[in-house]
């Protein structure tokens, strides 16, 4: 099936099968930063938004997003290095395979509450697993990437 799809401000014709899912389809495209760690919507790492919104990509049918504004990693790259730096200087970067996931939800919320409250915060990353820390270096690490956002 022929589609086509604004990836990160970008149109683009692809040709996708019918029962693919969104993440699927953008590794087939390259944007890697997308990825699959449980393929059970319980882990995360395959946040990109849909419009606006923070989606788990494992569980969203391609053929739904024509039409749609999807946002990878890629796509907001210099907001995700500032954060990067945040969730670094924090000790939340341990193995890093959950943060490009998280990295999407958090700046999802910064975008729409740059003043979180911490329970704001833990909401927005409800649907991000991480299996090396506690989630205190990344809370820390979040809060010091918004408090970034209002200088």
């Amino acid at each position: 099936m022929e589609i086509m799809l604004q990836i990160n401000g970008t149109k683009r014709k692809v040709y996708i099968e019918t029962d693919e899912t969104l993440l699927e389809t953008l590794r087939n495209l390259g944007f890697y930063s997308v990825r699959c760690g449980c393929d059970t919507t319980n882990c995360g790492l395959c946040t990109v938004w849909l419009d606006g919104e923070p989606i788990l990509s494992c569980a969203y049918p391609t053929f739904r997003v024509p039409g749609h504004e999807i946002t990878t990693l890629e796509g907001v790259a210099e907001e995700a290095a500032k954060l990067a730096d945040c969730l670094a200087e924090e000790g939340a970067d341990q193995c890093g395979y959950c943060t490009t996931g998280m990295m999407m939800s958090a700046i999802a919320l910064g975008r729409k509450h740059p003043n979180a409250t911490d329970e704001e915060i833990r909401a927005y990353l409800n649907n991000n697993l991480c299996r090396c820390t506690g989630y205190e270096s990344h809370m820390r690490g979040i809060r010091k990437y918004l408090g970034g956002l209002s200088i």
